[in-house]
């Protein structure tokens, strides 16, 4: 059970920020220029929202480093994941519903030379919206769940840096001792495993 919900957050999280890292490099908005014929410019995710490729790889890395941090971390990291998801959400929603000239400025000035974004509103006759920003909406909202339920389950999830720690613990205990009973009188042979070691027997 202490395994289930690690697994799963770890995994909504890459898969999600692997589907952000796809969505920044689709098409979100077509634009219809007034002043060139209706001519229709493609606008890409990562254009549309400039934060979109760096917040879906830094929740890949998130989600990959969830595997191993131990449990403060674990804290710590679930609150950047959701933080991170709120922010692709929000930027994505805004795109979604009311699509700011901000998000297809970059691609018409690119195209005309033309800047500022009243003219840049102006030279645009129409925008249409593709699924990719509602799509995106929705992956978001995954990366926000995952972040709390690292936060709600963190308290059960097995740190590996402990597990380790623990087997380093034994290994040198089985070590120190390979086959010794403490309770058994030490004798003579004792006394040379001691020295073939590098200890002293009489201390």
């Amino acid at each position: 059970m202490t395994r289930r919900p690690r697994s799963l957050a770890v995994l909504m999280i890459l898969v999600a920020g692997a589907l952000g890292v796809i969505s920044s490099t689709q098409t979100w908005l077509v634009v219809t220029l007034a002043s060139v014929e209706g001519e229709q410019l493609p606008v890409a995710g990562a254009d549309a929202v400039p934060v979109l490729a760096p917040l879906s790889l830094a929740a890949l890395a998130l989600g990959a480093a969830l595997t191993i941090v131990g449990r403060v971390l674990v804290y710590a990291f679930g609150v950047l994941t959701g933080l991170l998801g709120a922010v692709v959400a929000v930027a994505s929603a805004r795109v979604a519903i009311d699509t700011p000239v901000e998000a297809y400025a970059s691609t018409v000035t690119e195209a005309t030379g033309i800047t500022g974004p009243q003219a840049v509103r102006d030279l645009v006759s129409s925008t249409a919206l593709t699924p990719w920003p509602v799509l995106t909406v929705v992956v978001a909202v995954i990366i926000v769940l995952a972040g709390v339920l690292t936060l709600v389950t963190a308290h059960r999830w097995t740190g590996s840096g402990r597990r380790y720690r623990q087997g380093g613990a034994d290994d040198a205990t089985e070590s120190a001792a390979p086959g010794a009973d403490p309770s058994r009188p030490r004798d003579a042979i004792d006394s040379w495993d001691d020295l073939s070691r590098g200890e002293d027997p009489t201390s």
